[in-house]
C-alpha cells in the first residue's frame, strides 16, 4: 500500500504490542515491528491481520513476521509469521493501527486552508469563488477548480484536470486528465467501525484514494479513502451522478457504473465492467473482467469474467429472463 501522507509513528516492540493487546500469546525475543499492512502488503519486519478463512490463501504466503488471528486460523500460517491470538482480530487490528497512525481516526475540517489567490497555485490554477487550499498540496498544469471548492491537505492532483463546485478533496492523488464534477467527496474516512458495550470504536483509515488517468467523477459521488488499504479507481473509468466506492474498493480500467450504484468495502471490480444504475455489490467480492451488471441488481456473490447478470440475487442474464417472462 503507497501511502505518502500519514505519519508512522513506529517502530515499536513486539512485547509493548502484546501488552497493548492484553493476549496469552507470548514472545520473548526483542522485534522491532516497523509498521501493520494487510496480508498481501506486508513485509518480514511488520504485523498483519487475518480474520476469515476467505484470506486463507494469502495468509499462507504471507511475508510479515507476526499476525494478528484466532486459534481456528492460526494454522493457515506460513512458520515465518508468528500468530497473536486474539478474541476479536478487526479491533485488535484497530487498536494497533492507531499506535502506528494515531491521527488516523480522526477527520475534522482542515484549518490549515487558506485561499487559493493567496496561495502559490494564485497564477497556475483556473479558479473560481471561495475557492480554498491545504497544506502538502501538488497542482499540475492546465488545472481548473470550481466555485467553493477546497482541497484539502495531502493531495496531489495531476495535469489537465478538472473539479467542479462544491466538491472537498483530501488524502488522495488524481492523476493527469481526470474530471471531478460538481458536489463530490473524495478522500474521507470510511464507514468503518465495531460496536462496543455502549460506544462504536473507529477503524483507523490510513489509505488513501487514487484516482488514475482520463477517468471521470460524476457528480454527487463519494469516494472513501482505505483502511488498510487504498481505494482505487483505474484509468479511463468513468462513474454516473451520485455512486458510493467505500473503502478498499478496488475499480479496475475501462469500466463504465452508472448512476446511484454502491459499491461496498474490499470489493474488487474488474477492468471493462458495466454496472448499471442502482445496483449494489456488497463487500469482499471480486467481480471478474468484461462483466455486465444490470440496472437494479444486487450483487452477492463473486462473478467471473465475461459474465452477464441481473435481479436480486443477481444471475445469469438468460437464467433471470426465464424467471421473469
Amino acid at each position: 500500500m503507497f501511502n505518502p501522507f500519514f505519519i508512522n509513528c513506529g517502530p515499536y516492540d513486539i512485547l509493548e504490542i502484546l501488552t497493548l493487546l492484553k493476549t496469552n500469546s507470548k514472545y520473548s525475543e526483542n522485534f522491532k515491528i516497523k509498521d501493520i499492512k494487510d496480508l498481501s502488503n506486508a513485509t518480514e519486519d511488520m504485523i498483519t491481520f487475518f480474520h476469515s478463512k476467505k484470506y486463507q490463501d494469502l495468509a499462507k504466503k504471507s511475508k510479515a513476521s507476526y499476525c494478528l488471528t484466532t486459534e481456528n486460523l492460526k494454522n493457515y500460517l506460513p512458520k515465518n509469521c508468528k500468530p497473536i491470538i486474539v478474541e476479536n482480530v478487526l479491533i485488535s487490528t484497530s487498536i494497533i493501527a492507531q499506535k502506528f497512525y494515531p491521527d488516523s481516526i480522526n477527520d475534522e475540517y482542515d484549518n490549515t486552508v487558506i485561499e487559493i489567490s493567496k496561495s502559490n497555485f494564485a497564477d497556475a490554477v483556473s479558479f473560481g469563488k471561495n475557492v480554498l487550499v491545504g497544506k502538502n498540496i501538488k497542482i499540475g498544469n492546465n488545472c481548473s477548480i470550481g466555485h467553493n471548492s477546497i482541497i484539502e491537505k495531502n493531495v496531489q492532483i495531476g495535469n489537465n484536470c478538472k473539479i467542479g463546485s462544491n466538491t472537498i478533496i483530501r488524502n488522495s492523488i488524481i492523476k493527469d486528465n481526470v474530471s471531478i464534477l460538481d458536489n463530490c467527496v473524495i478522500g474521507k474516512k470510511g464507514f468503518g467501525f465495531f460496536p462496543i458495550r455502549n460506544k462504536n470504536l473507529r477503524f483507523p483509515h490510513i489509505g488513501i484514494v487514487i484516482i488514475n488517468e482520463n477517468s471521470e467523477i460524476g457528480c454527487g459521488a463519494t469516494i472513501d479513502r482505505g483502511s488498510m488499504s487504498n481505494t482505487e479507481i483505474g484509468k479511463n473509468t468513468f462513474l454516473d451522478n451520485q455512486v458510493h466506492v467505500a473503502h478498499n474498493v478496488k475499480i479496475g480500467d475501462d469500466t463504465i457504473i452508472a448512476g446511484q450504484v454502491g459499491i461496498a468495502g474490499s470489493s474488487i471490480i474488474g477492468n471493462k465492467v458495466k454496472i448499471g444504475g442502482q445496483a449494489g455489490i456488497s463487500g469482499h467480492l471480486k467481480v471478474g473482467d468484461n462483466v455486465e451488471i444490470g440496472g437494479g441488481s444486487g450483487v452477492i456473490k463473486d462473478i467471473p469474467d465475461n459474465s452477464k447478470v441481473m435481479g436480486y440475487p443477481a444471475k445469469n442474464i438468460r437464467e433471470f429472463l426465464r424467471d421473469n417472462k
